[in-house]
């Protein structure tokens, strides 16, 4: 079906490669070279709220992107349906496009949640920073998909839609905790702006990082969607937020919880055992309190995708907000899973002191030749021009871990009862 939404400026590759000879579209290829990656599997065993391997029925990395491309998905469904909307059968937010960029939206993550983020950025300072959606930049348009360490080639309009940030390391000060690209990235962020230089107004920092394209809006809200609903659901199944926990947290803030209320709802659900009703029919409103508003700005000649903007219902948003603050003072402040972080942050700075004085600053350990590193990896580092690109190779490596293997190689590492050529497969 014709799609007049997208043009010859979206669906071009950063190759200039041309798709005319595949029978999917450039946007189902997107996708399909996603899903069919290694980066993509290892989601499974990557933190979303707790540690994979404490619970059998919690969400990972994994099930949390495939979460927030269906509610991505339906989110483009629902704008299209509307009678009174500006889409239509041949003019429409493509859901194979948002499906994509919903499941990358969490490539670059490391292990051990934002807690191994933070860690990564502090230990990255002197070499440009680490930033969980900056890896998912790099990984796309560098490290995945080809052995040529040439990327996935993907489209503008996908590249661009997983852009949620467009301000440089250098433009936001020194050592930013979070929200930037790295310095090197210019290239991608000029290529997906079409060379077009940003306005003046829009300032580097939380200015500029709204200046989204709507699939990246789109892709946002269904993040916050999933992040606001279903990781309360993890949380209650897990023992970690009660009735009495959420009473306590409301009267401390001020927050109603009479019947009606959000926090009302909540209870009464946990009371009836009937959290995931509770979650799926609040998944449902937020989809439904979105509609697009027309919007002018420096791209909106060129793209449509740069010519809509997502409005969310303000009580949604209070909303989800709420939820939100709920899930991070009561669950993710609590001492079990701070814990928890601890030791995965430790874990990472060992590894990286280890790494680093081997590969990075290229020293010999004990006077001798240890490799520590798979071949490949190793060949990369041996080859690589400067300490800078040495550390940001060893930051892939670590960054590309999951839980598990990270864990397992510091056991192999650091923990003289733990070794067998069992244990060597990661």
């Amino acid at each position: 079906m014709l799609n007049r939404f997208y043009g010859a400026f979206d669906t071009e590759r950063r190759s200039g490669a041309a798709d005319a000879a595949d029978y999917r579209t450039p946007f189902q290829i997107d996708r399909d070279r996603v899903l069919h990656t290694p980066t993509f599997r290892r989601l499974q065993n990557k933190t979303q709220v707790f540690w994979s391997g404490e619970y059998d029925f919690y969400r990972t990395r994994l099930t949390h992107s495939l979460e927030v491309a269906q509610i991505g998905k339906s989110i483009c469904y629902w704008l299209k349906s509307q009678p009174d909307g500006p889409l239509g059968e041949d003019y429409f937010i493509d859901p194979d496009l948002v499906e994509a960029i919903c499941l990358s939206h969490d490539l670059g993550h490391p292990p051990f949640g934002h807690a191994g983020e933070r860690t990564l950025n502090f230990l990255m300072r002197d070499h440009g920073g680490f930033e969980g959606n900056a890896q998912t930049l790099r990984l796309l348009t560098e490290r995945i998909f080809s052995t040529k360490r040439s990327g996935m080639d993907p489209t503008r309009a996908f590249l661009d839609g997983v852009l949620k940030y467009k301000s440089l390391w250098t433009e936001l000060g020194k050592q930013p905790e979070h929200h930037f690209i790295y310095d090197s990235q210019h290239v991608y962020l000029d290529w997906a702006m079409g060379g077009n230089d940003f306005p003046l107004e829009l300032t580097p920092g939380k200015v500029r990082d709204g200046f989204k394209s709507v699939e990246c809006q789109v892709m946002d809200w269904a993040d916050d969607t999933a992040y606001s609903l279903n990781d309360l659901s993890d949380s209650v199944r897990a023992g970690f937020l009660t009735i009495e926990k959420i009473e306590s947290w409301a009267e401390a803030q001020g927050v109603a919880t009479g019947e009606g209320s959000a926090l009302g709802d909540l209870m009464r659900a946990i009371r009836r055992k009937r959290v995931d009703p509770f979650v799926g029919k609040r998944i449902g409103k937020y989809i439904q309190a979105t509609r697009l508003v027309r919007e002018v700005n420096f791209l909106s000649g060129t793209t449509n995708r740069y010519g809509y903007r997502l409005e969310i219902d303000e009580a949604v948003k209070v909303e989800s907000s709420l939820f939100k603050r709920l899930a991070f003072e009561v669950v993710f402040r609590s001492p079990q899973l701070k814990q928890l972080e601890h030791k995965g942050s430790r874990m990472l700075r060992q590894l990286w002191e280890v790494l680093g004085e081997r590969y990075i600053s290229r020293q010999l350990i004990d006077g001798q030749d240890f490799q520590l590193l798979p071949a490949d990896t190793a060949a990369e580092l041996e080859a690589a021009a400067d300490e800078s690109v040495r550390a940001r190779l060893v930051c892939d490596f670590l960054s590309g871990m999951t839980d598990g293997y990270a864990a397992r190689t510091y056991k192999r590492l650091f923990s003289p009862d733990f070794g067998s050529i069992g244990d060597l497969i990661g």
